[in-house]
């Protein structure tokens, strides 16, 4: 059998390997691949006007007391301190899931008798979001993000 092995058969078989090998890296990569989708539709408008969020989160780091977000099976809820209140503020919340944008939660709220808000866990699916809570205090803008795992 290796009698009729010549270089040409040599070639052919080592170029049908290296068509193999790179087809199956190609099939590979590409099933898993994940669905990431930019944050807004005017991403790269957003992206000009970044220094804004910049200064709302220093804003939000130089407080004495800041909002804090707690998780448990009926939600998440962000409870803020008693000097922001409905009366002097405007909140947003926005709760981005990176791998689908149809599971995001963008929202103006108001604050409840507790002075916080809450997002119940039924509209919530399991994965990774980003929690960034935004309000607007005599015409200063602030804003917070949490990493968390729902």
């Amino acid at each position: 059998m290796l009698k009729n092995f010549t270089w040409g058969h040599g070639i052919v078989v080592a170029l049908g390997s290296f068509m193999i090998f790179i087809l199956s890296l190609i099939w590979y990569f590409t099933s898993t691949w994940k669905n990431s989708e930019l944050i807004t539709d005017n991403y790269y408008e957003e992206e000009l006007a970044y220094q804004n969020v910049i200064d709302a989160k220093n804003k939000a780091t130089n407080l004495k007391e800041l909002p804090v977000y707690h998780q448990n099976e009926s939600g998440i809820s962000v409870t803020f301190p008693s000097e922001i209140n409905n009366s002097n503020s405007k909140f947003r919340i926005d709760l981005h899931r990176a791998e689908d944008q149809k599971l995001d939660i963008i929202r103006e709220m108001e604050l409840d008798q507790r002075n916080s808000i809450f997002i119940p866990a039924k509209v919530l699916a399991k994965g990774n979001y980003v929690l960034r809570v935004m309000w607007k205090k005599d015409n200063e803008e602030y804003q917070i993000d949490y990493d968390l795992i729902w």
